[in-house]
């Protein structure tokens, strides 16, 4: 008996859906398939779905339905799901802008020589990927995004930053992200967007949501700042 997927009791009126133990793309793209089915499926018995990198937390209204019926409606969305054949392209696929440079990255050089590579060697491998959203988390519009190409992965600095600035494009390990807003980080910073990762007085406020698929490409500082890009300071 396999131990994933499993359906678990979080509270009253939520139950928590482990799809496995651990987060890969193919969890990733489960989870992106999983979300609208679920909300088609629940209607307004659910009240909310929140994501992660390998569950989904889905609340629903106590006075309209209980967790015996919201269980068997989940395992039934299991056990169609997994008779389908698995689309990896689950998800927008939301495109990036990013001045990559030792100016806009003051970690570039210093990851690309740890590497062995080239500073360009390090911008073509990492806007050549498309990464997964894997979660939202930390700040408003901070997404993890997975998986970095090994050559350019990266542990976390080891004091990190006290205030990292809005758009700061980094690597930790073998994930990437953009800072939606300035605050303190441990990342390493390669280049600087100009898009906003959360704005509240937009709809949707994010670009991005759980299970799309993110892709960097490289413009010059002319572009950044015409788009909109500010320069900040690195502390």
């Amino acid at each position: 008996m396999t131990e994933f997927p499993r359906i678990e009791l979080a509270s009253e009126n939520a139950l928590i859906l482990y799809l496995d133990k651990h987060t890969s793309e193919t969890v990733a793209a489960t989870i992106a398939a999983l979300l609208p089915q679920i909300r088609v499926a629940l209607g307004d018995n659910l009240l909310d779905l929140i994501p992660s990198y390998n569950s989904i937390l889905v609340q629903y209204h106590p006075l309209k339905t209980d967790h015996f019926r919201m269980r068997a409606q989940l395992k039934a969305l299991l056990k169609a799901q997994s008779d389908k054949e698995l689309n990896n392209e689950q998800g927008e696929l939301v495109r990036l802008p990013v001045w990559y440079s030792e100016e806009s990255g003051p970690d570039l050089a210093h990851l690309a020589e740890q590497a062995g590579l080239s500073v360009d060697d390090v911008i073509a491998l990492h806007e050549q990927t498309q990464y997964r959203v894997y979660a939202i988390g930390f700040a408003p519009g901070f997404a993890y995004l997975g998986e970095v190409d090994e050559r350019i992965a990266a542990p976390r600095l080891a004091t990190p930053r006290k205030r990292v600035p809005t758009g700061a494009v980094a690597i930790a390990d073998r994930q990437t992200a953009v800072y939606p807003a300035p605050s303190p980080g441990g990342w390493n910073l390669i280049g600087l967007c100009p898009q906003l990762m959360f704005d509240k007085s937009a709809s949707p406020p994010m670009p991005v949501r759980v299970g799309d698929r993110v892709q960097f490409y490289h413009i010059d500082k002319d572009t950044f700042l015409r788009l909109g890009g500010k320069m900040e300071t690195f502390r």
